[in-house]
């Protein structure tokens, strides 16, 4: 195995856009960010739209969303805008979503629990298809459907399911056992809320949520900006 940290792995690395050119890992990152802004733009009944107001809705400037953009081959019509439908279509292309992704939980805890109820999975093109733990009072039970299944049958569980995409609510000391196990399995995307650096092979995308560390990264600011007085 590559032993990288899981920041260092960035979703987008090879993934075509135009002409089959790689899309730049920091443009995949702000592609779902579009997305929701045209969502947002077509339930207001907009047919189309400028990248004024579209950069606008996703927290960025017209020059960067028209470069990004232009990576999908997509430039807008001069004085018309983008037409809201096909870049959608185009976005979800390019993201993977334009087929049903299935995602496997594994620990079902409180964030667990959450994130098995949260609608925005479904919303998004993903599909969950299985959940595991170890804790005995939480396997067995029904959780957003779906039966908690043993740790044990991880690799079943994988196979039975289908799922090529996990999401990782372990404790740090086990997750990168856990990890191993799913990639053996054939899982080749995961989201890990485990507070610790992951090793995967090159072949596997990790992603990584460390809340702690964002609200580090914002306490490193609000300092900045006590000592500058405002200035971050």
């Amino acid at each position: 195995m590559d032993d990288r940290r899981t920041a260092g792995r960035r979703a987008g690395d090879g993934r075509a856009g135009r002409d089959g050119q790689p899309v730049p890992p920091a443009t995949v990152g702000r592609l779902p960010g579009y997305l929701r802004a045209l969502e947002a733009t077509a339930s207001d009944g907009a047919v189309l739209t400028s990248s004024e107001e579209l950069a606008a809705r996703a927290g960025v400037t017209p020059a960067q969303l028209r470069k990004d953009l232009s990576f999908l081959g997509s430039y807008g019509r001069r004085g018309v805008g983008y037409d809201v439908g096909h870049l959608r279509e185009q976005i979800t292309v390019v993201l993977g979503l334009a087929d049903v992704r299935r995602v496997l939980l594994v620990g079902v805890g409180n964030l667990g629990h959450a994130l098995a109820n949260y609608a925005g999975i479904a919303e998004r093109g993903f599909v969950l298809v299985g959940l595991v733990d170890t804790d005995p009072s939480v396997v067995g039970t029904t959780v957003a459907g779906l039966e908690v299944e043993h740790a044990d049958d991880l690799r079943t569980v994988v196979h039975r399911t289908g799922a090529t995409i996990a999401v990782l609510t372990t404790p740090a000391a086990v997750a990168q056992r856990v990890c191993d196990e799913l990639v053996a399995a054939g899982v080749v995307g995961i989201l890990t809320f485990a507070p610790r650096a992951l090793r995967v092979p090159a072949h596997v995308d990790v992603r990584a949520v460390d809340v702690a560390s964002e609200l580090q990264i914002l306490a490193f600011h609000d300092r900045a900006r006590s000592v500058g007085g405002g200035a971050s």
